[in-house]
C-alpha cells in the first residue's frame, strides 16, 4: 500500500492493473510491478486536494466537503451553488462512513464505487465520477481483494494510515498543513485561541507513522548480510530515524507540524503550570480563612486569588488529561516497538556512537533549536495573552 500511495500521492503516475500476476518480489524482497499498459496521472493540485479530503472524512469535518468535491471534480464549477440543496454530501458521509471503518464487514472499495456510481446517475446533472477516479477505484478494489483473500479481518483504511500519517507529519505544503490541523482538531481546526487536538487522532497518527517507519527500517536492514552489517545498519537506522525526527522537531523554517505542535506544547506548559500550582497550594494547610499557607504565603494580600492565569478551568482539566494520554500512548509506541527501538542488539560502543551522533546532529541544528525555542517562547506568550482577555468568560474549577 506505501507504494501504490506514494505513487499516487507523491510521483503522480498511478498503475491501474494489481492483480497479484502483475506483481512479484524479487529476490532480493523488493516489489516488483509488471504491465504498465493502464495507468492514470494526477497533478499536484489533485494530489493534495486528495489528502485533505482524506483528512475531512476522517475527522468528521463535512463542512470542507463542498469545497472537495469541486477540486476533485466531482461537481462542475457551474453547479457549485447547488451543492448545499442537492444531498450529495449527506448521501456521501453515510456512504464513507462505513468506508472508513474499513474491513469486508463494513463496505468494500469496490461496493463503494456502486454507490457512487448510483448516486452518479440520480444525480447526474450535478454529481459525476470523473475518469481518474474511476481508475483508482479500480486499483484500490483489487488491492483491497489480494488483502481479504488473505486475511478476512483486512482493512484497507487501516493499511492506508502509515502513509497517510507520514505525509501529514512531513509535507511542508501548507494545504497539507491545514490538512493536518482537519485531521487533529475536526472542525474546530481554526480556532487558534480553543482547539486542542483530540487525542483518538493523535493516537492513529502517531500509531500510523510508526508503522511506516518500521516498515522502511525493515527495508534498509534487510540489506545486511552478515552480523556485524546487521549491526551496522541498524546503527544506521536509528540514525535516520533521529534524523527524521529532529527536522520533523526542529526547523529554522517554520513547518505546519511544528506550528501546531508548538501551539499545544504552549497550551500543555501553562496547564500544567496552574495544575501543579493547584496541587500544591491543596497540599499546604488550610488557614482559618479558607486560604492555604502557600497561597496566603505568595499572594498575601489575595490579589491574584482569583485570576485566570492560576486557577484551572475545564479546557486545562481537558488539557492536563489528553496530554496524560499522549504520554502513555508515547511509552507504549517506545515499548512495542521493533526494529526501531531494540537497542539491545547494539553493543555497548555502538550506543555511545549512537549518542555522539545525535549529540552532533543536535548541535548542528543548534540554530534551529534557537530558533524552535523563540517561536515556542512567543507561543506561550501568546496563550497568556488570550487567557488575560478570555479571564471574564472562564469559570475556575473550584
Amino acid at each position: 500500500m506505501n507504494t501504490y500511495l506514494t505513487m499516487m500521492l507523491e510521483i503522480g503516475t498511478l498503475h491501474c492493473d494489481p492483480h497479484p500476476g502483475n506483481l512479484l518480489r524479487t529476490p532480493d524482497g523488493r516489489l516488483c510491478i509488471l504491465d504498465w499498459g493502464m495507468v492514470t496521472r494526477l497533478d499536484n493540485d489533485l494530489q493534495i486536494s486528495l489528502i485533505e479530503h482524506m483528512a475531512h472524512l476522517t475527522s468528521g469535518d463535512y463542512d470542507e466537503i463542498p469545497r472537495d468535491l469541486l477540486l476533485l471534480d466531482f461537481i462542475p464549477e457551474s453547479k457549485a451553488n447547488m451543492i448545499q440543496d442537492s444531498g450529495v454530501v449527506e448521501t456521501l458521509t453515510d456512504v464513507y462512513s462505513a468506508f472508513i471503518t474499513g474491513g469486508r464487514v463494513a463496505a468494500p472499495v469496490n461496493e463503494v464505487v456502486a454507490k457512487l456510481a448510483e448516486m452518479s446517475s440520480t444525480k447526474g446533472n450535478i454529481f459525476k465520477i470523473p475518469p481518474y477516479f474511476a481508475y483508482i477505484a479500480k486499483s484500490f478494489s483489487v488491492l483491497e481483494g489480494i488483502g481479504l483473500g488473505i486475511n478476512q479481518e483486512y482493512s484497507i483504511i487501516a493499511e492506508c494510515l502509515p502513509y497517510t500519517s507520514k505525509r501529514l507529519l512531513t509535507d511542508i505544503n501548507q494545504r497539507t498543513g491545514v490538512a493536518l490541523s482537519s485531521f487533529v482538531f475536526g472542525p474546530d481546526k481554526y480556532d487558534l485561541q480553543n482547539r486542542v487536538v483530540e487525542y483518538d487522532r493523535v493516537e492513529q497518527l502517531v500509531t500510523g507513522f510508526g508503522s511506516y517507519t518500521t516498515s522502511a527500517s525493515g527495508e534498509l536492514l534487510g540489506s545486511g548480510s552478515s552480523t556485524n552489517a546487521t549491526t551496522l545498519t541498524q546503527t544506521e537506522t536509528l540514525e535516520r530515524y533521529a534524523d527524521q525526527v529532529l527536522d520533523l522537531v526542529f526547523a529554522e523554517e517554520e513547518t505546519p507540524l511544528q506550528s501546531i505542535l508548538l501551539e499545544q506544547l504552549a497550551k500543555i506548559f501553562t496547564s500544567h503550570s496552574r495544575s501543579m500550582w493547584t496541587q500544591l497550594k491543596d497540599a499546604s494547610w488550610t488557614l482559618p480563612n479558607g486560604r492555604s499557607v502557600l497561597d496566603t504565603a505568595v499572594d498575601p494580600f489575595g490579589l491574584f486569588r482569583y485570576s485566570s492565569l492560576l486557577n484551572m478551568n475545564s479546557k486545562d482539566e481537558q488539557i492536563v488529561t489528553t496530554t496524560c494520554k499522549i504520554i502513555t500512548l508515547a511509552q507504549q509506541q517506545i515499548s512495542s516497538g521493533d526494529s526501531l527501538d531494540d537497542t539491545n542488539i547494539l553493543s555497548n560502543e555502538d550506543s555511545l556512537k549512537l549518542a555522539s551522533i545525535i549529540t552532533r546532529k543536535v548541535w548542528d541544528r543548534r540554530f534551529a533549536v534557537l530558533e524552535t525555542g523563540n517561536r515556542f517562547a512567543n507561543q506561550v506568550l501568546n496563550v497568556t495573552i488570550t487567557r488575560l482577555e478570555q479571564s471574564d468568560n472562564l469559570v475556575p474549577t473550584q
